[in-house]
């Protein structure tokens, strides 16, 4: 055997053994993000919570809006399908978000989204700056990412959209009871 091979064959090892996931998200008790269900609770006094909206005069909630009172903890959410295996949901890996909620209306046909059937994702990172706390991000398949605001259409009513202003919703995680 060449000492190339051996060389390749160190160097895989150390790449494997120092690999990791990303660094825990954790809620405002400094506990473990995991399998649980959390409240997205923003960080900023002037935004409200993440909950279900409707479009005006279309009854059904068909977007995530802000809680019109800033004293309600918005609907809870749950992480699913992050790739590493840690036990704990890792920053800035691929995730599946979804309301930990029963349907409201019709819920309809519930969409796959298992592994390797998606080739978008959510992730989680630090959101830094003064206010600190987290921000939601989309990475679509070709790779590009987008962080999420609360854009205000043109009727008026607040989104959680992609926000091109780059003003990300801020928020810290509280454990749902």
């Amino acid at each position: 055997m060449t000492p190339m091979f051996y060389f390749l064959l160190v160097s895989t090892a150390v790449l494997a053994a120092t690999a990791k996931a990303g660094e825990p998200v954790v809620d405002t008790d400094g506990n473990l993000i995991s399998n649980g269900s959390y409240y997205a609770v923003p960080v900023s006094h002037y935004e409200g919570a993440l909950t279900l909206a409707s479009g005006g005069a279309n009854p059904c909630p068909l977007y995530v809006g802000p809680e019109l009172s800033r004293r309600n903890k918005g609907l809870p959410l749950r992480f699913s399908n992050w790739g590493s295996g840690a036990r704990f949901v890792p920053e800035s890996e691929n995730l599946n978000i979804k309301m930990d909620l029963p349907p409201t209306i019709f819920a309809g046909p519930k969409p796959e989204t298992g592994k390797d059937s998606s080739k978008s994702f959510f992730q989680i990172k630090k959101a830094g700056g003064v206010l600190r706390g987290y921000k939601f991000v989309y990475c679509g398949g070709d790779k590009s990412c987008y962080e999420f605001g609360m854009v205000v259409d043109r009727y008026g009513y607040s989104r959680l959209a992609p926000s091109k202003s780059n003003l990300p919703f801020r928020f810290v995680f509280v454990k749902a009871d």
